[in-house]
């Protein structure tokens, strides 16, 4: 029986069928369940004073640490030792009865992909942490003390029109439980509104899966859960002014990681942390492609242009050989490059571009690629894009007509961003 590490955790394999657990040496009756749909949850396994094992989750890896899980099962222990039994409280609090306890019930159990190829693995961390930090924010205040059961299409829609009108936006500074002082920032809005009922739809979709609920209100409530407006994308005039100013900024001295991420962002149509935490291994540039090992849809293939290849080299050829990133960190650390949240806002005032985000630069090389006349499936293999054609894509795709995809539009968009126009072929007429 090993000490559970967090190296032992991340290396944890998934069996073919049901699950398996390891125990901890440290912790009696601690220990790691692994699912085999890949979840991985902290749990603790103790008797009650009545002699009855009792299985207790203390919660899923990612959203809790080694040591907050560590932390939870002493606490239990402790109860345990008192004469309580901390699983039968737990299941009788799964009964869920109000909102905010079904919003922390689907925190631990719910945070599940449920549409599309990567339906029924577990969310990504970043997009789980966003996801709960949302319902708590805006769902849990506002709608919080409700019984689950009794919440109707009306009061969703009392709900949106509040988060709309920002009824839960807040600023403060609170301390966490180590006493260190953090910045909270909740801000309300239509954007906010359409991501947190979309949220709060899939916590009911959830809860009536588990009988918590007979139907989901969300559903039947007259609001917006999409943008329904047209993605905005940028003409190659615009490019060039966005590529004007990267060429002033890096002249004044602005790091050029940044820069280079959203020139990347720009002539790849990937996605912001595909190309901020792109790691050397995910490069291929004898072949020219990107191989991305986990993406928001999974394993994919994108092909490179000339210029991200050049770009990609140039790189390459002064890299930190220590370092696995494309772009690592400027302090010390094994993270990324994150300096762009600060660059871009200056990058798109510069270039009189307001609104305009990194995901547009993905709109405009699918925008540009389409225009220049490339196959909609080509499109789709540039982008990574999802759909059960495109997955049928990444495993028969000749290479070289999305080489050649790539390149055109590539150039394209290198072209605008150093301020050039692309040569026009003008034909002669035959001699008279």
């Amino acid at each position: 029986m090993p000490k559970i590490t967090k190296a032992l955790v991340a290396a944890l394999e998934p069996p073919d069928s049901g699950d398996e657990t390891t125990w901890d040496s440290a912790i009696a009756g601690f220990g790691v369940r692994v699912w085999a749909g890949g979840a991985k949850t902290y749990i603790l396994k103790y008797r009650n004073r009545d002699g009855r094992v009792r299985r207790l989750t203390i919660g899923r890896v990612g959203t809790l640490t080694l040591d907050e899980a560590r932390d939870e099962a002493a606490k239990a222990l402790g109860a345990v030792a008192k004469g309580e039994d901390p699983a039968a409280e737990k299941q009788a609090y799964r009964k869920a009865e109000t909102v905010e306890q079904l919003i922390e019930l689907y925190a631990v159990e719910g945070l599940f992909v449920q549409r599309g190829i990567r339906q029924g693995a577990p969310m990504k961390p970043l997009t789980a942490a966003y996801t709960v930090a949302r319902l708590r924010h805006h769902a849990a205040p506002l709608l919080g003390k409700m019984k689950a059961k009794a919440v109707k299409p009306g009061d969703i829609e009392r709900f949106v029109r509040d988060v709309t009108n920002g009824k839960t936006a807040r600023d403060e500074k609170i301390k966490d439980e180590a006493g260190k002082e953090k910045r909270i920032i909740v801000r309300g809005g239509e954007g906010a509104a359409r991501k947190v009922v979309r949220d709060l739809s899939a916590v009911f979709s959830f809860a009536k899966r588990r009988s918590i609920v007979e139907k989901n209100p969300v559903e039947d409530a007259a609001v917006r859960k999409t943008d329904n407006k047209r993605e905005r994308f940028l003409s190659l005039e615009e490019i060039q002014r966005l590529g004007s100013a990267f060429e002033e900024l890096e002249a004044s001295g602005t790091n050029s990681k940044a820069l280079d991420i959203c020139r990347l962002w720009a002539l790849t149509g990937a996605r912001r942390n595909e190309i901020a935490g792109l790691k050397w291994s995910e490069v291929d540039l004898s072949s020219g492609f990107l191989r991305f090992e986990d993406t928001k849809t999974g394993k994919s293939l994108r092909p490179l242009g000339t210029a991200a290849r050049a770009l990609l080299a140039t790189r390459y050829a002064s890299r930190d050989k220590e370092k696995p990133w494309v772009f690592p960190a400027e302090r010390d650390g094994d993270g990324f490059y994150v300096g762009t949240k600060r660059i871009w806002p200056m990058a798109t005032k510069k270039a009189k571009l307001a609104g305009v985000t990194p995901h547009t630069l993905r709109h405009s090389l699918g925008s540009v690629a389409a225009s220049s006349g490339e196959a909609l499936l080509i499109v789709g293999s540039l982008l990574g894009h999802a759909n059960a054609r495109s997955t049928q894509i990444y495993a028969h795709i000749d290479r070289d007509p999305s080489q050649r995809a790539a390149d055109k539009v590539g150039d394209t968009i290198a072209a605008a961003l150093a301020g050039r126009k692309k040569a026009e072929v003008i034909p002669l007429r035959a001699a008279e």
